[in-house]
Protein backbone atom coordinates (compact mmCIF):
# COMPACT_ATOMS: atom_id res chain seq x y z
CA UNK A 1 0.00 0.00 0.00
CA UNK A 2 2.99 1.98 -0.39
CA UNK A 3 1.11 5.82 -1.47
CA UNK A 4 3.22 8.49 -2.82
CA UNK A 5 1.58 11.80 -2.76
CA UNK A 6 3.02 14.84 -4.28
CA UNK A 7 0.95 18.69 -3.85
CA UNK A 8 3.14 21.00 -6.41
CA UNK A 9 2.50 24.44 -7.72
CA UNK A 10 4.31 22.81 -10.96
CA UNK A 11 1.62 23.30 -13.68
CA UNK A 12 -0.28 19.66 -14.94
CA UNK A 13 1.30 20.22 -18.49
CA UNK A 14 4.47 20.14 -17.33
CA UNK A 15 4.29 16.74 -15.87
CA UNK A 16 5.91 14.10 -18.58
CA UNK A 17 3.43 11.61 -19.39
CA UNK A 18 5.65 8.68 -18.11
CA UNK A 19 5.77 10.35 -14.98
CA UNK A 20 3.30 8.16 -13.20
CA UNK A 21 4.33 4.86 -14.44
CA UNK A 22 8.17 5.38 -13.80
CA UNK A 23 7.60 6.83 -10.11
CA UNK A 24 5.46 3.83 -9.55
CA UNK A 25 8.28 1.38 -10.28
CA UNK A 26 11.08 3.50 -8.76
CA UNK A 27 8.45 3.07 -5.37
CA UNK A 28 8.19 -0.46 -5.76
CA UNK A 29 12.12 -1.54 -6.15
CA UNK A 30 12.80 1.00 -3.56
CA UNK A 31 10.30 -0.31 -0.62
CA UNK A 32 10.50 -4.37 -2.31
CA UNK A 33 6.64 -4.53 -2.55
CA UNK A 34 4.87 -5.60 -5.92
CA UNK A 35 4.20 -2.89 -7.99
CA UNK A 36 0.50 -3.53 -8.08
CA UNK A 37 0.01 -2.20 -4.23
CA UNK A 38 1.92 1.27 -5.42
CA UNK A 39 0.08 4.38 -5.61
CA UNK A 40 1.54 7.47 -7.09
CA UNK A 41 -1.37 10.99 -6.95
CA UNK A 42 -0.49 14.59 -7.49
CA UNK A 43 -1.64 17.05 -7.40
CA UNK A 44 -0.37 19.97 -9.58
CA UNK A 45 -1.04 23.46 -9.87
CA UNK A 46 -1.82 24.84 -6.80
CA UNK A 47 -1.16 28.25 -5.26
CA UNK A 48 1.77 27.30 -2.83
CA UNK A 49 4.98 29.17 -1.92
CA UNK A 50 8.14 27.57 -0.11
CA UNK A 51 10.68 29.99 1.26
CA UNK A 52 8.65 33.27 0.62
CA UNK A 53 8.79 32.21 -3.36
CA UNK A 54 6.15 30.70 -5.68
CA UNK A 55 9.34 28.99 -7.22
CA UNK A 56 8.60 25.63 -8.49
CA UNK A 57 8.19 23.47 -5.06
CA UNK A 58 6.39 20.52 -3.23
CA UNK A 59 5.01 19.02 -0.27
CA UNK A 60 5.33 14.99 -0.36
CA UNK A 61 3.58 12.70 1.69
CA UNK A 62 4.72 8.89 1.63
CA UNK A 63 2.49 6.67 3.58
CA UNK A 64 3.72 2.94 4.05
CA UNK A 65 2.99 -0.22 5.98
CA UNK A 66 6.67 -0.49 7.63
CA UNK A 67 9.58 0.04 5.54
CA UNK A 68 9.68 3.21 7.43
CA UNK A 69 12.75 4.33 9.57
CA UNK A 70 15.90 6.47 9.81
CA UNK A 71 17.87 4.96 7.50
CA UNK A 72 15.34 4.13 4.92
CA UNK A 73 13.58 7.95 5.11
CA UNK A 74 17.04 9.37 4.09
CA UNK A 75 17.36 6.69 0.80
CA UNK A 76 13.87 7.89 0.08
CA UNK A 77 14.22 11.48 0.33
CA UNK A 78 17.33 11.11 -1.96
CA UNK A 79 15.12 8.97 -4.52
CA UNK A 80 12.01 11.09 -4.27
CA UNK A 81 14.15 14.68 -4.47
CA UNK A 82 16.45 13.24 -7.65
CA UNK A 83 13.12 12.51 -9.55
CA UNK A 84 11.04 15.91 -8.23
CA UNK A 85 14.04 17.25 -9.79
CA UNK A 86 14.62 15.07 -12.88
CA UNK A 87 10.69 15.45 -13.90
CA UNK A 88 9.69 18.55 -12.57
CA UNK A 89 12.64 21.23 -11.89
CA UNK A 90 11.59 21.52 -8.18
CA UNK A 91 15.10 21.80 -5.74
CA UNK A 92 15.60 19.92 -3.05
CA UNK A 93 15.68 22.80 -1.01
CA UNK A 94 12.26 23.27 -1.77
CA UNK A 95 10.84 20.24 -1.37
CA UNK A 96 9.73 18.79 2.12
CA UNK A 97 9.06 14.78 2.30
CA UNK A 98 6.68 13.58 5.56
CA UNK A 99 6.76 9.92 6.24
CA UNK A 100 3.45 8.15 7.72
CA UNK A 101 4.20 4.28 8.99
CA UNK A 102 0.21 2.85 9.25
CA UNK A 103 -0.19 -0.44 10.61
CA UNK A 104 -2.09 -3.02 8.91
CA UNK A 105 -4.92 -3.08 10.66
CA UNK A 106 -5.68 1.03 9.32
CA UNK A 107 -5.16 0.24 5.50
CA UNK A 108 -8.34 -1.30 3.51
CA UNK A 109 -8.14 -2.56 0.00
CA UNK A 110 -9.64 -5.31 -2.16
CA UNK A 111 -12.88 -4.80 0.58
CA UNK A 112 -10.79 -6.17 3.66
CA UNK A 113 -7.61 -4.83 5.67
CA UNK A 114 -4.16 -5.94 5.36
CA UNK A 115 -4.53 -7.05 9.09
Amino acid sequence: MPTLNIETNVNASALPESFHTEMSQKMADMVGKPLKYICVMVKPGLSMSFGGTKDPCAVVSFTCIGKIGLEENKTYTQLIQVELEKHLGIAKDRCYVNFWDVERQNVGWNGTTFA
